[in-house]
């Protein structure tokens, strides 16, 4: 029997080492499951690409890593893949299971938020917009990943260590101010489907959101009809703030168990 496959995506100028611990509370949870972590292009391994300014192209980007990436392993042509995707991931993954249904047996999309079920305003909470365009514009990456950080999570927002971290990955693989741009603007342009389209889906969101509004999750989740589960404490940041929380939410719905709403 082939191994399922989760394949794990991150949001906007994020990289596979931002998920942590997740992938092994992930693993724990689901035993014999293969975890796949890719980055999209100007994020992480791929900073010296440049982003594609439409999720339709990461879509595309991301299919030719996978490919590669599987075939590497000796996981060429193991049959549809299980998606858990948070932010912009889940965009990615939305076009990616609306282009490609085949491909993918089920999706986990986390805080995300996607026009027309959202207004702008609520899609990127307007009181940040002054602090995101000072980083952008004037901030170094030492103040912008400390933004990311306070405005992500809940439970780490002033946790120094891990802000430290996450400044030295972004200083060796530093995502470029004209890449952060294209993502946000790939993001600020993506229209989903009116309908969810084929195969499982669960959404998750953090009910202390501070970059995203959770009403958000709550409209796409009565739209297409999927089973939403929010975390009352955590962040945008779902799988940071309450990894085994997520891992078991998914093992949950995997063995179609009652999850905890």
């Amino acid at each position: 029997m082939t191994a399922p496959v989760w394949v794990l995506l991150r949001g906007l100028v994020r990289e596979r080492r931002h998920w942590g611990a997740f992938p092994a509370q992930l693993q724990a949870a689901l035993p014999g499951s293969v975890i796949v972590t890719p980055d999209l292009p100007g994020n992480g391994r791929r900073c010296h690409e440049t982003s594609p300014v439409t999720v339709a192209g990461m879509v595309a980007a991301l299919r030719a890593e996978l490919a590669a990436e599987l075939a590497a392993r000796g996981l060429a042509g193991p049959g549809p893949v299980h998606v858990l995707a948070l932010s912009l991931g889940a965009m990615v993954a939305t076009q990616w299971r609306a282009g490609y249904p085949e491909e993918i047996a089920r999706c986990v999309l986390i805080n995300t938020s996607m026009r027309p079920f959202s207004p702008f305003y609520q899609r990127l909470l307007w009181r940040n917009y002054p602090a995101i365009v000072r980083a952008l514009v004037c901030g170094n990456a030492a103040s912008r990943e400390a933004l990311i950080l306070r405005l992500t999570s809940t439970r780490h927002g002033e946790d120094a260590g891990l802000r430290r971290q996450w400044q030295a990955w972004q200083q060796e693989c530093p995502v470029t101010r004209s890449n952060a741009l294209r993502q946000l603007l790939a993001a600020s342009r993506y229209r989903a489907p009116a309908t969810a389209g084929e195969g499982p889906l669960l959404i998750l969101n953090g009910a202390r959101d501070r970059l995203v509004d959770p009403r958000c999750s709550q409209r796409l989740a009565q739209a297409w009809r999927a089973t939403l589960c929010t975390h009352p404490e955590a962040g945008h940041d779902l799988p940071l703030d309450a990894g085994d929380w997520v891992a078991g939410q998914v093992a949950a719905w995997m063995a179609g168990r009652a999850l905890v709403r």
